[in-house]
């Protein structure tokens, strides 16, 4: 049985049918094509583009939102605010002492290198470049100072550390905003030969301090003998050249027992000889004299 002679018949609308298939699909790509051939850069971001092509291209994109060729391009992102990055590191002192030094640096790529980053160091290239570029310029400052140096010259080893991490960071088109030392521990010898000397001082310190009082007490005690030398001696002047001053004294005396007899709350009674207020007998011993 031949199938040649057989006619198949046509199917009303087929040219129709096959427009729309064929107004779908490109429809379809064009859609698919709008929608990979745009790309956002978010805030605190730059881009960079991998042709298939040409490679890496030199242009660093800002934020916004970009065209891109879809499937022969893609876009490559970048951060490019600081972060913050905390590395340890235990290195020897200048006096052979094994110093744990910790380290927080603010680091960020340099935007306008990005091309040569992502071809040299890629995406992780603080990884790569931070911990190896740190421990070496920790060791070689920490190696200049001594144990106790590195306490009392803190800021200048801060300093230091940081002028050689700019440098070293900069050959890799990194840049460094803060440098900081967070931690400094040392051995546990010195840290106790440490407590021990500041144990001296404050007993020295607390030494020194018992003899110049015991300085001072003496010299009070001269003045104080001293004045009352002197005030004895005037006292006796003043009693050779005028006899009623004793009188005077009496009357002081009795002025003050009666101030205190007047502000107590017991009722006491004396006689004038023990109040001292005899004044008829001091009148008396005055005639005399």
């Amino acid at each position: 049985m031949s199938f040649r002679n057989i006619n198949v018949p046509k199917m009303p609308g087929g040219g129709a049918t096959s427009a729309l298939v064929k107004l779908g699909l490109v429809a379809g790509l064009g859609v698919y094509g709008l929608a990979n051939s745009l790309y956002n850069v978010e805030g605190g971001h730059r881009a960079i583009v991998f042709n298939r092509i040409i490679g890496v291209k030199e242009k660093v994109y800002p934020e916004g939102t970009h065209i891109m060729i879809p499937w022969f391009e893609r876009p490559v992102i970048y951060d490019v605010r600081a972060r913050p990055h905390l590395v340890e590191s235990t290195s020897g002192s200048r006096d052979l002492q094994m110093v744990k030094i910790g380290l927080r640096v603010l680091t960020r790529p340099v935007a306008d290198q990005l091309p040569t980053i992502y071809r040299t160091l890629g995406q992780n290239y603080n990884e790569r470049v931070l911990p190896s570029i740190i421990h070496e310029t920790l060791k070689t400052v920490v190696a200049q100072y001594n144990a106790s140096q590195l306490i009392t010259q803190r800021e200048n080893v801060s300093r230091e550390i940081r002028k050689i991490l700019t440098e070293r960071a900069a050959y890799f088109n990194m840049a460094l905003d803060d440098v900081s030392i967070t931690t400094l521990t040392f051995g546990k010898e010195f840290t106790a030969a440490i407590e021990a000397k500041q144990v001296a001082a404050q007993e020295a310190e607390r030494a020194k301090f018992v003899v110049e009082k015991a300085e001072q007490d003496k010299q009070s005690a001269i003045i104080r003998a001293q004045g009352e030398a002197k005030s004895a001696q005037l006292i006796g002047d003043a009693i050779s050249n005028n006899p009623a001053f004793i009188t005077l004294r009496r009357i002081e005396a009795s002025k003050e027992v009666a101030h205190i007899l007047a502000a107590s709350t017991n009722k006491v009674y004396l006689n004038s000889d023990e109040l001292l207020l005899n004044l008829q007998n001091l009148n008396k011993e005055s005639g005399k004299k």
